[in-house]
């Protein structure tokens, strides 16, 4: 006898699973590693970067530009928009999941859990929307070629660290695959005695405290602590932007959950400042709010940053319920995130949409600068497992498992496209400094 089927039960894992396989014909896994390299039309790649500074201060786009400038890894993380209409371009597998959307080494790190462990998580989502699952692993693979390059790695290394990313990006997904989804929700990746490069992340993130933070950030002027000014980072605003923003909080209170909203009401703001962060976000409007709660040594610091438009957002279709682009990124992020940051929220300022999270508490990152030749590919298998968590809640593992297989030939793929879009990340951000000197000397 056949096995029984329970009417209205959603379709197994094995059967989707085999769908997932059968997308193979459709897609064959080794096309997803097409790219060559353009080497002419630089003016018209570099307009679309132009295209995305719309909405942004004036004033703040030099710095932009001379922090991506650096280094083609530097002029790759400030190029999302770039690389989203190149991938827009390619064909795709159709299989949907929520996207980081900004996947690269720089974009995971550590951070404190509602309970005070340290987690290991993707920490960055300002391009965060639904679209096809493979945009992250290629953007991810890319950075792995271009940080390890910049760390002074061979490109036989590089090539290798992608290899041993999507490996774990595939069995990790097939371990999600038939994971409960209770479970699943729950899993978190965090301290193990044989990962080296995990401990020394979340033991930087330990150090970073709010205590720390108000060292660093304030001072004290007549019985009052206030932000420094320390320009061109961080500087005090004016009165009304401050009165602005301090009055988006009372939006921002609404979006967060009934228990952090009684925990939220016990603080008070007492200075607001501006402050220049990142390398994609810098000409986005961007302030913090210092709050004090049960004394002197209680601060709270909240981050109250302006979100755009997620730059894949021209070329996928557009969720009716994310309207507020704030909405979009903090509700990505919990969808990603097994545990996402207690005072994540959103609110509109001046007619602007804002995300507002926790300023760097207990955040630390690892710095790409400092990879060897073992941690490239330590710090690899670890971007797989994270990747893979993301994807699986927020998509079906065991139809990508089932199309990504158990032997190599994905790797291989994203190998030869992340070698190839290293190459033209390089070719562009060529073009890009061969600009800058140009329009330097027209001055």
């Amino acid at each position: 006898m056949g096995r029984p089927t329970i009417a209205g039960l959603p379709a197994s894992p094995r059967e989707r699973f085999e769908a997932g396989r059968r997308l193979r014909a459709r897609h064959p896994r080794a096309s997803l590693g097409q790219w060559s390299p353009i080497e002419h039309d630089a003016r018209t790649r570099l307009a679309l970067l132009d295209a995305a500074n719309a909405g942004r201060l004036a004033a703040l786009l030099p710095e932009k530009r001379r922090r991506m400038r650096a280094s083609p890894f530097a002029f790759f993380r400030g190029a999302a928009p770039l690389m989203a209409a190149d991938l827009a371009a390619l064909p795709r597998t159709g299989a949907l999941v929520q996207l980081c959307g900004d996947a690269h080494v720089r974009n995971l790190g550590a951070y404190a859990a509602l309970d005070g462990a340290i987690v290991f998580d993707l920490n960055d989502f300002d391009e965060t929307i639904r679209g096809p699952w493979e945009w992250d692993v290629k953007r991810l693979a890319t950075s792995l070629v271009l940080a390890g390059g910049e760390a002074g790695l061979g490109s036989g290394r590089c090539e290798e660290s992608v290899r041993v990313f999507v490996a774990s990006y595939r069995w990790h997904l097939r371990m999600f695959a038939t994971m409960r989804f209770a479970a699943l929700a729950r899993y978190l990746i965090a301290r193990r005695n044989d990962d080296s490069v995990l401990d020394d992340v979340l033991e930087e993130a330990r150090r970073i405290t709010p205590t720390r933070n108000l060292r660093r950030l304030t001072i004290e002027m007549r019985s009052s602590v206030r932000f420094h000014d320390r320009r061109p980072d961080l500087k005090h605003v004016s009165p009304r932007i401050s009165a602005d923003v301090i009055r988006g909080l009372t939006a921002y209170r609404a979006t967060l959950a009934a228990s952090r909203r009684r925990t939220f009401d016990r603080y008070r703001p007492v200075d607001v400042a501006w402050k220049l962060v990142g390398t994609g976000s810098v000409g986005t409007r961007d302030y913090i709010v210092l709050l004090f709660g049960n004394g002197p040594r209680d601060p709270l610091f909240l981050q109250v940053k302006q979100e755009l438009p997620s730059c894949y957002a021209p070329y996928l279709r557009r969720s009716p319920r994310t309207d507020h682009e704030g909405q979009r990124v903090a509700e990505g992020q919990q969808m990603m995130q097994t545990l996402s940051d207690p005072f994540l929220g959103y609110t509109s300022v001046a007619g602007r949409d804002y995300l507002v999270r926790q300023l760097a508490d207990h955040k630390a990152a690892l710095d790409p600068a400092g990879f060897t030749r073992r941690t490239l590919i330590e710090y690899a298998g670890l971007c797989g497992e994270v990747l893979a968590k993301g994807h699986a809640r927020t998509g079906d593992a065991a139809l990508l498992a089932g199309y990504v297989g158990q032997g190599t030939r994905l790797d291989e793929a994203m190998a030869g496209f992340a070698v190839a879009y290293a190459e033209q990340t390089r070719i562009d951000h060529r073009a890009f400094t061969r600009r800058l000197r140009e329009n330097g000397r027209q001055r």
